[in-house]
């Protein structure tokens, strides 16, 4: 059996392995694949895996030996998944490979915020301690989190792993999701409306998955909801965020700052407008690449394809 990865480079640059996968078949890896050129790469092949490569329904219409496609990650808009469907074609992904991972860096960017580690260190290694006639100095004002608020935007996987790490800094969470399960076991917890979340929070998460209706979910009307000295994160999907406005806020104040992994266009043009904005962090989209969560991700997909072999595929998002 054929077996095409569009894009292997982002989940093995090298530190892994492809043997599991090569022991199912033929296995053919591209570093990364243009889009004019996945048509040609991918005739032929039984199984497509990709984690970024768009594959439009146009171009899996003639592919007609495709019989399944593994996207390599949990995210699957990259897929026309109608047409998959239409042509009943299964498409798998990865979910919860990246939790622990996510919510990690989640809270890397909050702290980058709150106490400028790599600033502080920059201005000691340039000498400003060496100089200083004090013992200890600071260049911004620095938070700590213990009493603040913390926002949940989407109680996933993620986002309760989120609310875990948040309650051990002895915050008050609060969370909104368009389903609310029982979560009376958790201390400081509570639901709250989108409204009052925004309004109410020193620190807003972004762990939602981006659909019709979560595109452009902050837009300046609720970036103006929230507190001048609060924070806003987002390590889910960058269109979640209407990158101008976010950009305005910034620069005018409205917020203390954003940290964000991801963005609307990945990589972004150089003209996107929060890459020049005020107090704001940027990560290329990070959050779910460590060692560890690409190995689960590799064995996951070794577990759906082997399933799909066998008949009984599993994690089939159409």
């Amino acid at each position: 059996m054929k077996m095409v990865v569009l894009d292997g480079y982002t989940l093995n640059p090298g530190d892994l392995s492809w043997q599991a996968l090569e022991e199912l078949g033929e296995l053919i890896v591209y570093d990364r694949t243009a889009p004019d050129q996945v048509l040609e790469r991918s005739k032929g092949a039984a199984i497509l895996l990709t984690n970024k490569t768009p594959l439009p329904g146009s171009v899996l219409e003639q592919l007609p030996d495709l019989k399944m496609v593994s996207v390599l990650a949990t995210g699957y808009n990259i897929v026309d998944i109608e047409t998959a469907k239409r042509l009943s074609i299964p498409v798998c992904n990865v979910p919860g490979y990246s939790t622990h991972s996510v919510a990690q860096l989640c809270f890397a960017l909050l702290l980058e915020l709150t106490h400028a580690v790599k600033e502080h260190n920059d201005a000691v290694k340039s000498g400003a301690w060496v100089s200083s006639p004090d013992f200890s100095f600071w260049t911004q004002p620095l938070t700590e989190l213990a009493g603040k608020t913390f926002g949940i935007i989407g109680l996933g996987d993620i986002g309760k792993k989120v609310a875990d790490i948040a309650a051990a800094f002895d915050m008050k969470v609060l969370a909104y999701s368009r389903t609310k399960t029982d979560q009376s076991p958790r201390q400081n917890f509570a639901w709250a409306s989108l409204e009052e979340l925004l309004q109410k929070s020193d620190v807003v998460s972004l762990h939602c998955p981006l659909t019709p209706q979560t595109e452009g979910l902050i837009n300046a009307e609720r970036l103006k909801l929230m507190k001048p000295s609060a924070y806003l994160i987002n390590t889910s999907r960058g269109p979640l965020i209407v990158e101008q406005d976010l950009a305005d806020a910034l620069n005018n104040n409205q917020l203390a700052g954003a940290a964000l992994d991801v963005l609307s266009k990945e990589p972004p043009p150089p003209n996107n407008p929060l890459l020049t904005a005020k107090h704001c962090l940027i990560t290329p989209h990070i959050a779910w690449a460590s060692v560890e969560a690409r190995k689960r991700l590799m064995q996951a997909t070794v577990e759906n394809l082997h399933s799909f072999m066998k008949g009984s595929p599993i994690n089939k998002v159409n």
